[in-house]
């Protein structure tokens, strides 16, 4: 069994801080600092160039990426680390298209994060050739999919609502059809079980910043399914991904066989050392665990708030089987309202029109912060301490 009394002990959260957003930011690994600073101390000032052989960075790619891997149920040598998820979506679904090219349909859902659809949008008008980006409701995904959709693009996870997308259905029904499907798994990993071996995915990816807690902007993850590594065009072609990058071709040619292909360019090897740390935090814990754990505590959230906080509704569906990590409320004054929360120290965040979200974390979030979430709430609705002028001055972030 998980101890998750060991996991919250290895998270430097502030004193008398509740944090909610970890599905959004995760919070700092105590281990954070003294990993940078051994990055900084014992890699870059005493190697210099050297580290890339004496330190491993050049494999860093892949040797983070087999650690995520392990985490969403992916083989070894299936995943890579490097860029930002809005780069390895365009990746992908480019890819993806690679695969089918007789087809110009792109399918993707209204529940899909916005730089998801921005890439796609990017990618059609860079084709320039007869490609299309169809947007459906979420519910509506699967009618969707029919004979002439060539990549399915979805984020398994509505970053919203929480809403939970039937992976396993969803794959077999566009294989049906010849369609490739590419999951953003950013609301998967780290929150749940994954298992992109065992439901056949074609592609993956993912970032580092929230369930993972690799830190603001921490870099993301790509899978390819192992059928396809070796016939798969890397559509962004970088030195990183070459048969033989140090030959210094002019010509580019993927490496045989391998994900090396959908290496890119040059990875952050400073924010690498704070994703290792973060993914110790992961040794010894059962995903399992974090998942029952997570289906409890969103349960008490969910029947707390519904008794004692009127007006407040409950944002996607109450069945657990069909949602994420994180609970959202509609609440008509919402963003208010969580200025007045974040002000009490209890840490959630805002989603227009109207929502309050909060991530339900296990590995650092227990009874005690849920039950002190639902009272603070409770009183600031009782008090409409929301109503005060500071907290309806709108933020850059919400």
């Amino acid at each position: 069994m998980t101890d998750f009394a060991a996991t919250r002990a290895m998270f430097d959260i502030p004193e008398g801080m509740t944090y909610l957003n970890g599905n959004s930011l995760g919070p700092m690994p105590k281990a954070s600092p003294e990993a940078m600073m051994s990055f900084l101390n014992e890699e870059w000032r005493s190697e210099l160039i050297k580290g890339w052989n004496t330190k491993g960075w050049f494999m860093q790619p892949n040797t983070l990426g087999d650690r995520i891997g392990k985490l969403i149920g992916a083989e070894a040598g299936t995943t890579v680390v490097s860029d930002t998820l809005s780069i390895k979506v365009f990746q992908a679904v480019g890819a993806g298209l690679s695969l089918v090219p007789e087809r110009k349909v792109i399918l993707s859902d209204t529940g899909n994060f916005p730089t998801d659809l921005y890439m796609v949008q990017g990618l059609v008008k860079l084709k320039q050739d007869g490609y299309t980006l169809r947007t459906v409701e979420p519910e509506s995904v699967m009618d969707a999919i029919t004979d002439d959709v060539a990549v399915v693009t979805l984020t398994e996870v509505d970053y919203r609502t929480g809403r939970k997308h039937d992976m396993k259905a969803i794959i077999e029904k566009a294989h049906s059809v010849g369609a490739v499907v590419v999951w953003d798994l950013a609301h998967s990993a780290g929150a749940f079980p994954v298992d992109v071996s065992g439901t056949d995915v074609d592609f993956a990816v993912g970032c580092t910043y929230k369930f993972l807690n690799a830190g603001p902007g921490g870099p993301a993850f790509i899978y390819v399914a192992p059928r396809l590594i070796d016939v798969v065009e890397p559509v962004l072609s970088g030195w990183y991904g070459h048969e033989a990058p140090f030959a210094f071709d002019t010509d580019y040619r993927p490496m045989p066989g391998k994900i090396d292909r959908m290496r890119i360019g040059t990875p952050s090897i400073a924010s690498f050392a704070l994703l290792s740390a973060a993914l110790d935090v992961w040794e010894g814990v059962d995903l399992a665990d974090v998942r029952a754990r997570a289906e409890e505590l969103m349960t008490l959230f969910i029947n707390e708030v519904s008794a004692r906080c009127p007006g407040v509704t409950l944002a996607g569906p109450a069945n657990m089987d069909e949602r994420g990590s994180h609970v959202s409320f509609h609440f008509e004054h919402g963003y208010a309202c969580m200025q007045a929360l974040i002000d009490r120290k209890v840490i959630g965040d805002f989603r227009a029109p109207d929502m309050m979200r909060f991530g339900i974390t296990p590995l650092f979030v227990g009874k005690s912060d849920i039950m002190k979430a639902v009272d603070t709430l409770e009183d600031i609705l009782r008090t409409e301490a929301y109503k005060e002028d500071r907290f309806n001055v709108r933020s850059a972030v919400t």
